[in-house]
């Protein structure tokens, strides 16, 4: 197995160094105030923009966010492998070459299509069995700050993405698990060349740099990264991936991995937190029922297939298509190829009634019943055509909840507070199977917390800061609860938005899409899904197009992208407006026909690494 995958990975080394050294644009600036608000805190700080040309492939494609990663996928489809087998190769070489966005050590959803059936595997981590709903607060009571939660042992969850991909492949792979994590086996041992945004993240951040084997597997002796190019080796992480390859999840719920990641959390000499071997054992990866829902574009009826709760992701995308489409159009949604100010003005308005609903009542089904006993009475179509009238030409003073099926809530809305990382791939194979998954450790390089089993080697792997998630705090000034407060054994409500969509008549598979982005994941994936299925455009047009946000306060504009009449009449409607770099990392498939002949195209976010890779 070594002599076969050992000059693939040569080959794929010297491509990935090509790449991303083309890459090297240099950082993207902050962006400039509009408005009276300062913009907050993107999930990852912008690195370069890069042009990307857009991909087609007759047969299958692999969207991922490093060069290494996709190309992997591309020879695990070429051995005969599935699309699940794929995600696995994919998933192990980002633990390893895009550590800051997700890894081993964190978690993520996986949407799944064989041809018949849609599957949605839940691989999020939870609060260990010790936690409580006061985690977050200090001694007074009070929230803590984000960068104290974040730093430390308190805001590890117990990780779930190996249990939720053994549980996948043991469906869905055509290829033995261990053949998977050759590749990424054998990169963390002859090494990877750290790319532009690595190195970028490296130096930005300021907390790595605490964890003892963090600094000396990211830095130099000087304290600074190591150089875009550089070949950083980490035979620490090979090692952790040939028990993974033998054992399976297993490996990381008991034994000396496990023991370390115990003792990495519970032993951090500031901020330690309270996981166990048992939360490790104890740990299940879901399979829940897809959130599907008809969205109707371009004069014919599309189904759209998230991920339910705990994630809040397909119901705020399905909330913000359907309130649109309620609402009169007006002008051009697109004029030289920028959304005007009437259209900006109607999106920003029906995130701000999903995002309200969202704060009320999304969190773990397990612990949180949904309104009027169904998730999708948030998209029934009475509903929204209730919310849809609250829509008018200025902008409303403040976005309610609102009552589906006229369901009462007992809880208090969740305050705004930062989301982070996170990673997206999408996959089709030759045999008709297609997915869709976001896989996260929540910010940038996680809770900086970085598990190594012997000190005799370079590297490891980071655990993720996923609780912070949570609402820190878990009640309002009455005392009334918040549903995505901190519970035992709880998963942390997320915004990750893994999206199939198909043609609701014929039943065919359209498109694979999804995107990083802490909570502006949802508008990420939303602007793809309207380019692409609403516009015409191509995937890589609809990924290209400037990304707009907002959680309910300040309506957030990519930087340089939007002239200035357009924020002038955004701000005569009432609202505040900043300009920010909207750092995405947008990847999609979607089907599409050369001569009569079904293909795939391809799109990955110029803002990112990401390429498509297939044949």
């Amino acid at each position: 197995m070594k002599d076969r995958t050992l000059g693939p990975i040569r080959f794929l080394l010297v491509g990935a160094l090509c790449a991303i050294m083309a890459s090297c644009a240099g950082p993207v600036g902050h962006g400039r105030v509009t408005g009276q608000a300062a913009p907050p805190a993107q999930p990852e700080q912008a690195s370069a923009i890069t042009a990307k040309p857009g991909w087609m492939f007759l047969r299958q494609a692999v969207a991922a966010a490093n060069p290494l990663a996709a190309e992997v996928g591309l020879s695990v489809l070429r051995d005969g492998g599935s699309a699940v087998d794929a995600a696995v190769a994919v998933q192990m070489v980002l633990t390893l070459v895009e550590p800051q966005s997700s890894g081993i050590g964190g978690g993520a959803f996986l949407m799944h299509h064989d041809g018949q059936r849609v599957q949605a595997f839940d691989g999020r981590e939870t609060a260990p069995s010790a936690a409580n709903e006061r985690l977050f607060l200090d001694d007074t009571g009070k929230p803590l700050s984000f960068p104290k939660a974040v730093v430390g042992g308190l805001s590890v969850g117990v990780p779930g993405t190996v249990a939720m991909l053994a549980m996948a492949h043991r469906q869905h792979g055509k290829l033995p698990w261990s053949r998977l994590l050759v590749p990424a086996i054998q990169l963390s041992e002859h090494g990877f060349p750290v790319s532009p945004r690595l190195h970028t993240l490296l130096a930005a951040d300021t907390s790595l740099k605490a964890d003892p084997v963090a600094a000396a597997y990211f830095y130099r002796t000087d304290g600074r990264p190591h150089p875009v190019g550089h070949m950083l080796k980490n035979p620490e992480l090979a090692a952790v991936l040939r028990q993974i390859a033998v054992q399976g999840p297993a490996a990381l719920s008991r034994g000396p991995v496990a023991q370390a990641m115990v003792d990495k959390v519970r032993q951090h000499p500031d901020n330690p937190g309270d996981m166990t071997l048992d939360d490790l054992e104890l740990y299940q990866p879901r399979e829940r029922e897809p959130l599907c829902h008809v969205w109707r574009a371009s004069q014919r009826d599309l189904r759209l297939c998230g991920f339910p709760p705990p994630s809040s992701g397909a119901i705020s995308i399905g909330q913000i298509l359907g309130l649109l489409a309620r609402t009169p159009q007006g002008d051009s949604p697109l004029t030289n190829g920028l959304p005007g100010p009437g259209w900006l003005h109607r999106y920003t308005e029906a995130s701000r009634l999903a995002f309200a609903d969202r704060a009320l009542y999304i969190a773990d089904p397990d612990f949180v019943p949904a309104p009027a006993g169904r998730w999708t009475s948030l998209l029934a179509p009475a509903y929204l055509d209730q919310r849809a009238r609250l829509i008018t030409p200025t902008r409303m003073p403040q976005a309610p909840a609102g009552q589906p099926g006229g369901a009462v809530s007992s809880w208090a809305p969740m305050s705004d507070q930062p989301e982070y990382g996170t990673s997206h791939i999408s996959i089709a194979d030759a045999f008709g199977n297609t997915l869709a998954m976001t896989t996260t450790i929540e910010s940038g390089f996680g809770s900086r917390l970085m598990v190594n089993t012997n000190a005799g080697r370079s590297g490891g792997f980071l655990l993720n800061n996923e609780l912070t998630d949570f609402s820190f705090s878990p009640t309002d000034a009455l005392g009334k609860p918040v549903a995505n407060r901190v519970e035992p054994g709880k998963r942390p409500r997320s915004s990750m938005s893994p999206t199939l969509v198909f043609d609701d008549t014929s039943g065919e598979l359209l498109m694979s899409a999804g995107s990083p982005g802490g909570a502006f994941i949802i508008h990420f994936t939303a602007k793809t899904l309207l380019g692409t299925l609403q516009w015409g455009l191509s995937p890589q047009a609809a990924i290209d197009l400037p990304n707009v946000a907002t959680t309910g306060g300040p309506l957030l504009l990519e930087e340089k992208r939007f002239p200035t009449d357009t924020l002038q009449a955004l701000q005569a409607l009432g609202h505040t407006v900043n300009e920010t770099a909207l750092t995405s990392g947008l990847q999609a498939l979607q089907r599409g026909t050369l001569n009569g002949r079904p293909v795939w195209l391809g799109g990955a976010d110029p803002r990112r690494e990401g390429i498509v890779a297939g044949d």
